[in-house]
């Protein structure tokens, strides 16, 4: 950082007060490390009620899975690296980044929602077999319903892979059955690594179109991409 210069440095801080301001929290202390890498992260702390925690496991059988931001930071990021990435694409990647998960949450607090996590590091398909993994569950995966950042499967279909997606691959490869012939380019953004990636849930099929339908009319993605089944225990990506 030190070799970036204050102004830069002002900025890094600036931006992380701006989306603390956002969040409705403060900041209590912190430590600085020297290193000629830039490095900025925050730690969150708070309190939760035992009977409003979401955790990332308990999916019923009939549950809906709704997505509420598309996926491709992690194969954009590497053609960013690679000088591939036009201005236009990298502005919408660094706001969809930016954007905090916040809305999505509060939406969802007004509804039953069986299982819930972010999608991260190990990818849409790698935080699905999270969810059901010992549990018995089978979950069937409508591929096309998945959405995609604008330019990341051109980029995937150039090879423009982050090797984290393929160590997400192998590692829950024993979980997930793709249909004959499916696409691997597809395969590959299924598990790309995702920064700050959207909110991945659970809910009765009884109340995803309503679910749906306030999360983007408070201006969040809502899709609709997959449900729980009677079967095998899995992910079975079509």
């Amino acid at each position: 950082m030190a070799k970036l210069g204050a102004l830069v440095l002002r900025a890094v801080l600036a931006g992380g007060a701006a989306k603390l301001r956002e969040a409705g929290v403060v900041l209590l202390g912190g430590h600085s490390v020297e290193d000629d890498e830039i490095k900025f992260g925050m730690a969150v702390t708070g309190f939760v009620h035992p009977a409003r925690i979401w955790a990332n496991q308990g999916l019923k059988s009939g549950d809906r899975l709704i997505l509420t931001k598309p996926l491709g930071t992690g194969i954009i990021n590497t053609a960013v690296k690679a000088g591939l990435a036009a201005p236009e694409t990298i502005k919408a990647a660094t706001e969809q980044m930016a954007a905090l998960n916040k809305t999505a949450a509060e939406v969802l607090a007004g509804f039953p929602i069986s299982a819930c996590t972010d999608v991260t590091g190990f990818g849409l398909l790698g935080h699905l077999c999270e969810m059901i993994a010992g549990t018995g569950k089978r979950v069937v995966v409508d591929s096309g319903a998945v959405p995609v950042m604008t330019a990341a499967k051109e980029f995937a279909a150039i090879g423009l892979v982050p090797v984290g997606a393929h160590n997400n691959r192998k590692f829950r490869e024993n979980m997930i059955r793709f249909a004959t012939g499916f696409d691997p380019v597809v395969r590959d953004i299924l598990f790309d690594p995702q920064t700050s990636g959207g909110l991945l849930f659970g809910c009765g099929s009884a109340v995803a179109n309503e679910v749906c339908r306030q999360l983007e009319d408070a201006g969040v993605l809502a899709a609709d991409i997959a449900m729980v089944a009677d079967g095998e225990e899995g992910v079975d990506v079509q």
